[in-house]
């Protein structure tokens, strides 16, 4: 399985978590639902991100700073950790289902850039050897977290 193909799978499972957010949040009660909520949401966007980081985007740093997206790439993922880790000192239940939901917006949108420009590029860029390799890379990565 090429690295690409993988992380779009993996981009699949988060569309439907963010649907169940969307959805979910709405009716939820307490700041501590919340909060349990944004939690799992940050646990999976942390492994995803740093995979997606070392395994994708490291070896096309000099392409994507060549686009000019470099910075917004990273800048991207460090808003969203921000979003999901104030949701974790919010204080009442209104703004933390606000930074909940814009956290899923601002993740929706920085998936889609990634599946319009990120993986496009590495198909054309990279080998398919290498992309190969990377994929083989992402199931070690997967294994040893599922140990």
């Amino acid at each position: 399985m090429k690295i690409t193909e993988a992380l779009i799978a993996e981009h699949q499972v988060f569309h439907s978590l963010f649907d169940y957010i969307e959805r979910a949040a709405p009716k939820l009660k307490t700041l501590a639902e919340l909060k349990s909520v944004a939690g799992v949401m940050e646990t999976m966007l942390k492994s995803h991100s740093a995979t997606e980081d070392e395994l994708l985007i490291a070896p096309l740093e000099h392409c994507i700073e060549q686009m000019g997206q470099a910075e917004t790439f990273h800048e991207e993922h460090d808003a969203i950790d921000r979003s999901l880790s104030q949701i974790q000192r919010a204080k009442r239940a209104v703004e933390a289902r606000k930074l909940l939901l814009g956290a899923v917006l601002a993740s929706r949108s920085h998936f889609n850039k990634e599946e319009r420009i990120l993986f496009p590029l590495a198909d054309k860029v990279l080998s398919n050897v290498t992309l190969q390799n990377l994929g083989k890379a992402w199931e070690r990565r997967r294994e040893l977290a599922s140990a």
